[in-house]
């Protein structure tokens, strides 16, 4: 993550007291162990779509501590999601990690109806169910706006390589 992304956040003091709990879980913290879109890690991702959710709702009237909170937890499903369909026969992760989130949020940190509700409908419209309030439209927007950036600047970097690697004068 850039260092000005970080530094805008860690110094936003009333997004810090909504969140702080949770980074400083090991559970959280362990969302460094996976890869999200391209080479950001599922803890990255995770944080910019809280912040930038967070800062959608304050904008626009949702409740920034839901979006905060959610947008960290969002994508709590603690696998790797590029070989879990592999690994256990169970696939359509899209469409249901969303659920995995929700619980292992609710085990680990307890959650309000509409943080619950946030990271349920994430994934809309890939799931049927849109978010029920503003706050999750802003987190729903933000995951879908840093997963773009991430999944582009793979294939930016992938386009990149291949045209380096064709010989010269073609």
């Amino acid at each position: 993550m850039e260092p000005s992304v970080i530094a805008e956040y860690f110094g936003d003091k009333e997004y810090m007291e909504c969140v702080k709990d949770i980074f400083d879980s090991p559970v959280f913290q362990s969302l460094d162990n996976y890869i999200q879109h391209g080479t950001t890690t599922c803890k990255d991702h995770c944080i910019q779509v809280s912040y930038l959710g967070y800062k959608l709702s304050r904008r626009f009237g949702g409740n920034w501590r839901s979006a905060a909170r959610a947008g960290l937890l969002h994508d709590l499903f603690l696998y790797d999601w590029h070989t879990h369909a592999r690994e256990t026969g169970k696939h359509f992760h899209g469409f249901t990690h969303p659920r995995t989130a929700y619980n292992n949020a609710q085990a680990y940190f307890g959650l309000s109806w509409e943080e619950g509700d946030i990271i349920l409908r994430h994934m809309w419209p890939l799931t049927p169910i849109p978010p029920a309030t503003k706050a999750g439209f802003a987190v729903t927007c933000a995951d879908k706006i840093c997963s773009t950036v991430e999944t582009a600047a793979r294939v930016k970097r992938w386009v990149l390589m291949c045209f380096l690697a064709q010989p010269a004068g073609r």
